[in-house]
């Protein structure tokens, strides 16, 4: 039996500075991922990151689909404005994309004429910080966008 469009496997939903779900590996993850993030950060007051943050978790998303064939867990946590003034900025929203898969993902320059491989690099350039950690089954991918005042 396939998974129903927009389903989601597990939800914490929007409680206070932390919002995650977790997707199966089906291709309506990309659009469910991308429209909870927007909706999230909206419900946040962060529609100043909102399109590039929804553009960055589909780029995650979708390697994770195309490597990994397990669940694939979305994450968004707004660090408080303390934390965020000790690293300098007025405000960080961390975003982590986990997928069962342990093997890192690998940057890759693209050519003109490739129809993909330009995800890490798009997330490179976006973001104010990004990297991999392994997890305890898996791997997660994060990166950090800064938030406006």
């Amino acid at each position: 039996m396939g998974s129903s469009a927009g389903e989601v496997i597990g939800v914490s939903d929007g409680e206070g500075d932390c919002a995650e779900w977790v997707f199966p590996a089906a291709p309506d993850a990309v659009r469910t991922a991308r429209s909870l993030v927007r909706r999230t950060l909206g419900e946040w007051r962060l529609d100043g990151v909102a399109d590039i943050a929804a553009l960055l978790v589909s780029e995650l998303v979708t390697n994770a689909l195309r490597h990994a064939t397990g669940p694939i867990g979305v994450r968004l946590v707004r660090s408080p404005a303390a934390a965020a003034a000790a690293a300098g900025v007025d405000g960080v929203l961390l975003v982590e994309v986990s997928d069962p898969l342990p093997d890192p993902p690998r940057e890759r320059v693209a050519r003109p004429d490739d129809e993909d491989g330009r995800g890490l690099q798009l997330v490179a350039s976006a973001a104010r910080r990004w990297g991999t950690r392994p997890g305890e089954a898996g791997k997660t991918v994060w990166f950090e966008l800064a938030l406006p005042r």
